[in-house]
């Protein structure tokens, strides 16, 4: 749980500018471990690869024929995979940024791609409602699982080790057991964009488009503690925990970076927060192991690096 002393300030300071993307910055991922490289998916069809230190471009990569909607990096950072318009899976190489396999299959835009722990399986939520699973050892082309049990777009999903969460335009929460084969549904309804669980997997964050985000008990559904404050109600804005998972930030629609305390919900100062971008925040994501690091990417064509200057 948090330390006692509660969340440490959220970085707030502009470290860089990311700004080589021509239109909307739909997400931005940190590379695994301490390292410093962010991936970055816009409007333009492109993912670029940065270094967070110095804010500059390393690469781009090109092969999306539609905008790029989500990338999820392996743990080992030689390998990630994005989605978006296309209605396949890109799985890329980062060393000759070239793509290695396109997995097809969804009859829409991807929404979201998720690697499991060691990236030999990557799931795929779509706009034709359904999740489907790639084992990528196999040389098969076609899923070893399809999860069909949403109505609606699937927004946002997490891989565990036993377990996927889904999150769908339906208003539910769906949890699959993969152990025991067991689904539980849970309806929060309204429109679910983001799930982020705990690391202990005891809890998940769920964003969704009511101008909330709940803090569920993974085992039995119930609300923990909800965060409000923040607008969103239009577009899939992604919120994190903090470092140590003392505090929850998201960005909102109107380009404002909020935070909370985990515990007690109570807003973390400024409150309101100042303007980050000038348009709505699509994505928020703290870095791994820096408590004084977070990326933002926004509609208004930028991924912003925040660094707490006067910490560590």
């Amino acid at each position: 749980m948090a330390p006692s002393r509660g969340p440490q300030p959220l970085a707030r300071t502009i470290h860089a500018t990311l700004n080589a993307h021509k239109g909307p910055v739909n997400v931005a991922r940190y590379s695994k471990g301490s390292a410093k490289y962010i991936l970055t998916g816009g409007q333009d069809r492109t993912v670029r690869l940065w270094n967070a230190d110095l804010g500059t471009e390393i690469k781009a990569f090109s092969a999306h024929g539609y905008e790029v909607l989500s990338i999820t990096v392996s743990n080992d950072n030689a390998k990630f995979a994005s989605s978006g318009g296309d209605r396949s899976v890109f799985l890329w190489d980062v060393a000759t940024a070239t793509t290695t396999r396109r997995l097809s299959g969804h009859l829409g835009k991807i929404h979201v791609v998720e690697f499991n722990e060691d990236a030999s399986v990557v799931a795929s939520g779509s706009y034709d409602s359904t999740v489907k699973l790639w084992d990528l050892r196999a040389q098969t082309r076609s899923p070893i699982q399809q999860l069909e049990d949403a109505k609606d777009t699937i927004q946002t999903l997490h891989v565990g080790s036993s377990s996927i969460i889904t999150g769908s335009v339906d208003g539910y929460v769906r949890t699959y057991d993969l152990r025991k084969g067991e689904l539980r549904s849970d309806f929060i309804g309204h429109p679910v964009t983001s799930v982020v669980p705990t690391q202990d997997g005891q809890t998940v964050l769920v964003t969704s488009l009511d101008n909330h985000i709940r803090l569920m008990d993974m085992s039995t559904g119930k609300m923990l503690n909800d965060f409000t404050g923040h607008v969103n109600n239009s577009y899939r804005c992604r919120a994190c925990f903090g470092h140590a998972e003392a505090s929850v930030i998201c960005g909102d629609e109107n380009g404002m970076v909020w935070a909370w305390d985990l515990l007690d919900a109570k807003l973390l100062n400024p409150n309101p927060p100042p303007k980050a971008h000038s348009k709505v925040i699509t994505w928020t994501e703290h870095h791994p192991s820096d408590p004084n690091e977070l990326v933002t990417s926004s509609a208004d064509g930028t991924a912003k690096v925040w660094r707490n200057p006067d910490q560590g």
